[in-house]
């Protein structure tokens, strides 16, 4: 049987009974979560970027003391290399509090307010905006993909 390429598909239909007020608000509380999920990309580029300074700190220090300057490149090693960048937090314990936390529990409130307001549907104000802006019939403007691609 073809599939009515044409229609959303059930998952990103609103729920019945659901208003345009509730679904943009739904939404809203989605799109913050998105760019929160940016900042957590972020938080990770910190993360590796932060370790691999460590890494070329270390290989500076090592320079140093080959080229002579061994006051230098002690002060760099007892000061600077493996130290905490926040207090007794290397950049891995931040992110790890970080996922635990705030981003733990962004993520199952968000899942609380869909379940509880749209049946538990994602992207509804996005299906919506899709519908209205998109040429029906026309090719590469179906709702949904074909299921052989």
């Amino acid at each position: 049987m073809a599939m009515d390429r044409e229609k959303p598909g059930p998952e990103h239909i609103r729920p019945d009974g659901v208003d345009d007020a509730t679904v943009a608000a739904v939404g809203k509380v989605s799109e913050a979560l998105e760019t929160v999920e940016r900042a957590r990309g972020h938080l990770y580029e910190f993360h590796q970027l932060l370790g691999h300074a460590d890494l070329q700190l270390g290989d500076a220090v090592d320079q140093l003391r080959k080229a002579g300057h061994t006051e230098v490149a002690d002060r760099l090693q007892e000061e600077l290399v493996g130290r905490n960048v926040l207090e007794g937090r290397w950049t891995f314990q931040i992110v790890e509090e970080f996922d635990d936390g705030y981003w733990s529990t962004f993520r199952d409130l968000d899942q609380h307010t869909r379940d509880r307001l749209m049946a538990g549907k994602r992207h509804v104000f996005e299906s919506e905006m899709k519908e209205e802006r998109r040429t029906h019939g026309r090719r590469d403007h179906e709702a949904v993909p074909s299921k052989e691609g």
